[in-house]
């Protein structure tokens, strides 16, 4: 079960001159009053939960969303690329005279991104609305990015953790980074992560460490399985307790849009790891997962299938060292 958000994407392809900056900090550059013709706009479907579980649906697990999405014209084509995908809905929650979570994403050339969002009816998913039976009856959850309201529902989280033989994947929201790792529940939660995953700056600020590995080192004493820290272009950090992990970006990728990168490396990290696969092999297999997202436009149209994922590990040259 995937739990947290859904959001419709809007692309907006901008024309590559209206990039400036340099590769550390490159900005768009839309004056006021300007008329500008794009070069394409594509209509896709985002939002972490939403990409997880196709993600994990794509790669022949039975998966099943948590989240909600309002009775409008964006949450009737999410409801309906669940189905295409065979995503079980039955956890997701429809509400009425709400607006589905929006984004319009400004997209160049080379990836750069900046993304307009409305979080929508992503606020809305709260202990109320929160399919707890149904989460307690799953072998793996991933628990996405959540909205600050919708931490409500870590202590069901926590409760079904404790007593049920659930595994979890998290990749923690803003607020409970912000809480950093002393906070109670942040505590509770970790102690019960089979894997967790956090981006550099986020794994920083959660530890309150200026370096991956003392970062990394302060989680492990809160009893995590597994720690995946992505950095960019130098590639994933990550440990299994025993040995330190170093996985570098694919080579060979084409990135057109690195939007769901990091939702496709969770997607394919769990699936290893559900399927007995070694952390050094998730590694590779969320790699993979994540090089072919950012190859398509969308958060979704890159994901692999389990065919497609096997093949791509056997072949690969990619290798994790420790």
């Amino acid at each position: 079960m995937s739990i947290g958000g859904a959001t419709y994407d809007l692309f907006v392809r901008i024309p590559h001159e209206k990039i400036h900056g340099d590769e550390k900090s490159p900005f768009f550059t839309l004056p006021l009053g300007e008329k500008i013709r794009v070069t394409d706009v594509i209509e896709t479907c985002g939002g972490g939960a939403s990409n997880t579980s196709v993600g994990l649906a794509r790669l022949g697990c039975s998966a099943s969303i948590s989240s909600v999405i309002g009775a409008d014209q964006w949450g009737d084509k999410l409801l309906q690329n669940f189905r295409n995908e065979d995503v079980d809905v039955q956890s997701l929650t429809i509400v009425e005279n709400e607006m589905t979570s929006f984004s319009i994403i400004l997209s160049g050339s080379g990836g750069e991104r900046v993304i307009l969002y409305e979080p929508g009816t992503n606020e809305h998913l709260h202990d109320a609305l929160f399919d707890r039976a149904a989460a307690a009856d799953v072998d793996w959850i991933i628990l996405n990015h959540i909205q600050e309201q919708a931490c409500i529902i870590e202590d069901d989280l926590i409760d079904i953790l404790a007593k049920k033989n659930v595994r979890l994947t998290w990749n923690p929201g803003g607020c409970q980074i912000d809480e950093g790792i002393r906070a109670k529940n942040n505590r509770l939660l970790l102690s019960h992560t089979t894997v967790l995953m956090l981006n550099k700056e986020e794994a920083l600020k959660f530890t309150g460490e200026t370096e991956i590995i003392p970062a990394i080192h302060a989680l492990r004493s809160c009893n995590v399985r597994y720690i995946c820290v992505t950095d960019g272009s130098r590639g994933t950090v990550a440990t299994d307790g025993e040995k330190l992990y170093r996985c570098p970006v694919d080579p060979d990728a084409k990135v057109i849009d690195t939007t769901g990168a990091g939702d496709a490396f969770t997607t394919g990290v769990t699936w290893a790891l559900l399927n007995g696969m070694n952390l050094p092999e998730a590694l590779r297999a969320g790699t993979i997962n994540g090089s072919s997202v950012v190859g398509a436009i969308g958060a979704e149209a890159g994901l692999l299938t389990d065919t497609e994922m096997r093949t791509r590990m056997k072949s690969t040259t990619l290798s994790v060292s420790s």
